[in-house]
């Protein structure tokens, strides 16, 4: 279920909203998608749905060691097999070149040099007429290698100093000094992406240019990489995404199997259509790696925070120098004057890491979270009493005001929906129906911020409008919002409302990761619409339909042009004054610059954030070593909810994908050669529909206009941030058993006699 907190009218979360004139009754309606038809009729176009004539079909070859060089490559069996057009090699591919000022996190191009420096690495790829035949070839590809052991340790040292990320005060003499202290090391393991969808390009080479139809995140970005690495110019490449099957992260920068198949088209001068097989899905294109986090915590009797030290460190690459950010929320959840946050980085002979859903603030409140539970025990203190008694005034990290910032309020409404209040402190005190239960909760917070963003409304001839831009939907809701935005100024309803989206040929868009997306459309939709619409009362004035009126003296509801003080009703279908006028569309074009990220005007004048608290219950039975995450209270401030029911459908799945990350996933690699031992979904264990629980989720609904004039801040990542961590605290309350290393299995909880 999911509600909305009421308030008094005296505390109306939109007492602070810019007053604004036409109907916005759409705005935090809940409603359905409006791609969803298209979804469930099967009839949504994804990346390896797409063919051409003359399309062939390509299977990359992976080294079978981590750790080495190539020796020789022998592809004269392959070749001579059926089907066969092209196999690229080191000897034999056109150019890749680095790239410069764009995202990517394996920054080598593909078939660089011969040094091999994780399992999987691409050696050769195999072009043929068949998925099958190209399959069969890319097995027949003979590669020797010179190699050695591979380092895939997963007890992480650096041999760097550690980098400073946040300080004030002087946290180790605090420490030292406090009455009540933890010091304690948390790890969370290898998480692999699994989308449903694989990752793939379909590329095509017109002699010319290039269009690629690809599995990512972020389209524009996308681009601007193949564009360098090919070798070419802007105009000569064009991205396309028009739907994703889930990315989680996995898929907001190029792989090199992008760079790959478009260097295949380019040489065959036919379509080449390249799709990962699940194993490359966990060596190839990024996970969230493994990080070891120390946590030491001081406080007064009182439980007020004296010292807060987290040091942590997160796998790499060979390569390439991935940092997790786990310390991105720390510097301003709670209050103390003395803080020092360090990261570092221990190379492995692994995959480049990438984002993962919550990327940084996920582990890292993991461990802050955590701790925090270990700290109230030792404290003999409510977990929520301690929290409450550490909220901040501001920012203490940044030395700035929050825009927004109802931490407290999350953790009073979700101890109230919980009934926290009948929570027995002692291990295993508490029972229901022959199960132990456990009681858990923790905080989170995740960053808002706004990337710029372009956008086109056209107003139509035929009583439709379009609105265009080049971000793209992941699976989250993008599209309806963006036509919920339209519909919000002009009262034309949704079903008449075409979005177009995933498209390099549209106006520049923002990527869809760290939950900025719909923060980010927000301001170049509305200004396009308002452009759009200040035309067509333009055109209207100029007409005979609104009599003598003036521009300013027209306003348009419910898709009628009419007088601003008259009715509506009576007014004009403003389809009517674009036909009268001989025209088309009405189109307006809007450029919105970014706000909320790091080094720009708005991050440093207030530290924009959403907060929200969860709470678990888990059922144990001992007797048959049975272990259930049963329900889960989250409250999120997360700024005005556009449409609670997309919103809602994000926590939901968060929160499963935190029931995961807390008691199954974790990818582990074979010390002989490198390999990640389970690549597979058999053996790679998540949450699946019988291990969600009951989820209330409940949003605080309070706009926040320094980020954007709706006040709305992204979802997408919060509701992961933290589950993981009252997971394990009430995991702990049921069995008295303290994992700190995370999944939690049931092994690690055959000694509970709770």
């Amino acid at each position: 279920m999911s509600t909305v907190a009421e308030r008094t009218p005296g505390q109306s979360p939109a007492a602070n909203a810019p007053v604004r004139s036409g109907d916005f009754a759409i705005i935090g309606k809940a409603v359905s998608r409006v791609d969803g038809p298209l979804k469930v009729s099967g009839h949504a176009t994804y990346t390896s749905d797409f063919h051409f004539p003359g399309m062939r079909y390509a299977v990359p070859v992976g080294s079978t060691v981590a750790n080495g060089r190539i020796a020789s490559l022998d592809i004269a069996r392959a070749e001579a097999m059926p089907g066969v057009r092209l196999i690229l090699h080191r000897g034999n591919i056109q150019t890749l070149y680095r790239v410069q000022g764009a995202m990517l996190d394996e920054a080598r191009p593909p078939f660089d040099d011969d040094v091999i420096r994780y399992y999987g690495q691409y050696v050769a790829l195999v072009v043929a007429d068949t998925f099958e035949q190209a399959t069969a070839a890319a097995a027949a590809v003979d590669v020797r290698y010179e190699s050695a052991a591979p380092n895939v340790d997963p007890h992480l040292e650096s041999q760097d100093p550690p980098k400073v990320e946040s300080e004030r005060g002087d946290a180790a003499a605090a420490f030292d000094t406090s009455a009540v202290r933890v010091d304690e090391t948390y790890v969370t393991p290898t998480e692999t992406h699994n989308p449903i969808e694989l990752h793939a390009t379909v590329a095509v080479w017109d002699g010319e240019a290039y269009t690629l139809y690809e599995t990512s995140q972020a389209v524009v970005n996308h681009k601007a990489v193949m564009v360098q690495m090919l070798g070419t110019s802007k105009e000569k490449v064009r991205v396309i995404t028009h739907f994703l099957g889930s990315g989680f992260g996995g898929k907001l920068w190029p792989w090199p199997h992008s760079a790959l198949a478009a260097a295949a088209a380019r040489q065959l001068g036919l379509p080449v259509k390249l799709v990962l097989s699940r194993p490359m899905m966990f060596q190839n294109v990024g996970h969230r790696p493994l990080i070891q986090q120390r946590m030491r915590l001081g406080a007064d009797r009182d439980g007020k925070l004296l010292s807060l030290r987290q040091d942590y460190l997160n796998q790499t690459s060979i390569l390439d120098d991935y940092a997790e950010s786990c310390g991105e929320a720390t510097p301003h959840m709670y209050s103390t004057a003395n803080l020092r946050v360090t990261s570092g980085l221990a190379r492995r002979h692994i995959g480049t890491p990438t984002s993962m859903r919550g990327p940084g603030a996920v582990p890292g409140l993991y461990a802050l979270e955590s701790a925090m539970d270990e700290l109230a025990i030792a404290l003999n203190m409510d977990p929520v009493a301690l929290r409450l008694r550490n909220e901040p005034e501001h920012d203490e990290g940044e030395g700035t005001p929050f825009s927004s910032r109802h931490l407290v309020e999350s953790l009073r409404i979700g101890a109230d929906r919980f009934g926290w209040a009948e929570r027995d402190p002692a291990v295993g005190s508490m029972r229901r129906d022959g199960a132990v239960l456990g009681w858990g909760m923790a905080a989170c917070s995740w960053m808002g911020a706004r990337q710029p963003a372009q956008a086109n409304v056209e107003l139509r001839s035929d009583g439709s409008a379009r609105v265009a831009c080049a971000t793209q939907d992941i699976g989250t809701g993008t599209y309806t919002i963006m036509a919920q935005l339209v519909s919000a100024e002009t009262g034309i309803p949704l079903e008449r409302i075409q979005v177009v989206l995933g498209d390099t040929a549209l106006p520049d868009g923002p990527l869809s990761g760290g939950s900025t997306a719909t923060a980010s459309v927000i301001p170049a939709v509305l200004q396009a619409t308002r452009g759009a619409v200040k035309k067509l009362l333009k055109t209207a004035a100029k007409g005979k339909a609104c009599g003598d009126l003036k521009p300013e003296q027209l306003t348009i509801t419910g898709g009628r042009v009419h007088a601003r003080e008259g009715d509506a009703a009576a007014g004009v279908p403003y389809e009517n004054i674009v036909k009268d006028a001989g025209l088309s569309a009405i189109s307006a074009d809007a450029n919105a610059a970014e706000g909320g990220l790091s080094g720009d005007p708005l991050k440093k004048k207030w530290s924009i954030n959403s907060y929200g608290a969860h709470f678990v219950e888990v059922l144990w039975w001992p007797e048959i070593a049975r272990l259930r995450v049963n329900r889960v209270v989250t409250v999120i401030d997360a700024g005005r909810m556009l449409n609670p029911r997309a919103a809602r459908n994000q926590i939901e799945g968060a929160v499963v994908m935190g029931v995961g990350m807390a008691l199954f996933e974790h990818t582990q690699y074979d010390p002989r050669d490198g390999a990640p031992v389970n690549r597979n979904l058999a053996d790679y264990v998540m949450a699946t529909h019988a291990d969600s629980p009951e989820i209330d989720v409940t949003f605080l609904d309070y706009p926040d206009p320094v980020l954007n004039e709706l006040g709305a801040r992204g979802v997408g990542e919060i509701g992961l941030a933290g589950t993981a961590a009252a997971i394990a605290n009430a995991v702990y309350h049921a069995t008295g058993v303290r994992k700190r290393e995370l999944p939690i299995m049931i092994e690690d909880l055959l000694g509970s006699q709770s």
